[in-house]
């Protein structure tokens, strides 16, 4: 999306990306994984709404390898930006883009024969090779080979002379609330990588952990780990351990529009679903659905105000909340107002909010709108 310098500036809200916070979480997956282990940092859907150069740079400063996005578009963005460590995409490259994403030096998630054969016959006479990451599906049951497809694909990409087989991995379904399925979903897994093994097709790496694997699962690691939600200081499981050292990097800010005083019984908003049972103060916010504040069927409850929480009331506006400030005194405009972070001793986390939207932190910070400018903040970079 197009935007000046300038008129960022000009926004009425922001979103604060701690990029010390971001580098003191990629330091910590390091520590945890080990110097044997590699790390891929998971950089998809705009690095989850953080920024993916910014994150991508801070993330490969202190301790990251290698990257992983979704597409062959968030690709080109990380090479656009002079990002040239290996990045792997996760999900499909259509086979007419299969030699644009050997020209990036890519890596490409294989999870298919067929499209194995559509990416051979696709690939034009070229010396460098595409390296590819064969991925199975060990009970996700979204993309991938069952495992006793595994071997025998395996042998046809490393034969290929247009392919370098580079990796294999598997993805956990509910590593962050079923240990006994992952552990089933692990002991697939293995039994895949030992016939590989065996047949001499078993390529350099080896990967399964997610953020939850990473905190709880060390049988999971192999040679390389792939932390998503856990480098943004987001808790990957509700009672996630290891979480001491992690900080959040997102902070969502706005600021008030104004305040009015009205008398009991004012119908406020569209479609009159907050009516005032007393005089009442409220405070207009120039935030609304079209920056990421979903509207239905939940919303956020509170943001802060002076360090106190505001509750919203009545409907959420295209660009536009209310919100009740009879309690705090002093609200005047252009206070700030938070609707993701920390204001004075309060904090509304993105597990405060996944909770008020029946939903998870990953929808929260991936969710606020692009047009939201984002704003990265770091001392000691």
């Amino acid at each position: 999306m197009f935007r000046s310098a300038q008129s960022q500036h000009l926004f009425p809200s922001c979103v604060e990306i701690d990029l010390d916070a971001l580098s003191n979480n990629a330091r910590c997956i390091k520590r945890l994984a080990g110097d044997e282990v590699a790390v891929m940092a998971v950089v998809k859907a705009n690095a989850y709404g953080h920024g993916a150069p910014q994150v991508a740079s801070a993330a490969l400063e202190n301790g990251a390898d290698m990257l992983a996005v979704a597409n062959l578009a968030e690709a080109t963005q990380l090479r656009e930006a002079g990002i040239h460590a290996p990045v792997l995409t996760l999900s499909l490259v259509p086979p007419e883009q299969i030699n644009l994403a050997r020209e990036l030096d890519l890596r490409v998630t294989v999870f298919d024969r067929d499209l194995a054969a559509q990416y051979l016959a696709a690939l034009d006479d070229n010396q460098r090779k595409l390296r590819v990451h064969l991925k199975i599906d060990t009970g996700m049951h979204r993309l991938g080979l069952l495992p006793d497809e595994a071997v025998a694909l395996a042998r046809t990409l490393r034969a290929a002379p247009a392919l370098q087989l580079e990796g294999v991995y598997t993805h956990f379904a509910a590593a962050d609330e079923d240990a006994e399925y992952t552990a089933e979903q692990l002991a697939a897994f293995r039994g895949a990588l030992d016939a590989m093994r065996a047949d001499g097709c078993l390529p350099r790496f080896v990967h399964a952990a997610n953020s939850p694997a990473l905190l709880d699962c060390h049988d999971s690691y192999f040679n390389l780990v792939r932390p998503g939600v856990l480098l943004y200081g987001l808790r990957p499981m509700r009672d996630a351990p290891n979480m001491a050292a992690f900080r959040p990097v997102m902070r969502w800010k706005t600021q008030v529009a104004q305040v009015k005083t009205l008398p009991p019984d004012s119908r406020v908003g569209y479609g009159h679903a907050y009516t005032t049972r007393r005089e009442e103060t409220l405070a207009v916010l120039p935030v609304g659905y079209a920056d990421g504040l979903r509207r239905t069927p939940q919303t956020w409850r509170f943001v802060l105000l002076h360090g106190e929480r505001a509750p919203l009331v009545g409907r959420v506006s295209m660009e536009k909340i209310i919100v009740g400030v009879s309690h705090i005194p002093g609200v005047q405009i252009g206070d700030e107002a938070v609707l993701l972070g920390s204001q004075g001793g309060q904090t509304i986390s993105a597990d405060d909010i996944a909770v008020w939207l029946g939903s998870n932190n990953y929808e929260v910070v991936c969710t606020i709108a692009p047009r939201v400018p984002r704003t990265y903040l770091s001392i000691n970079r």
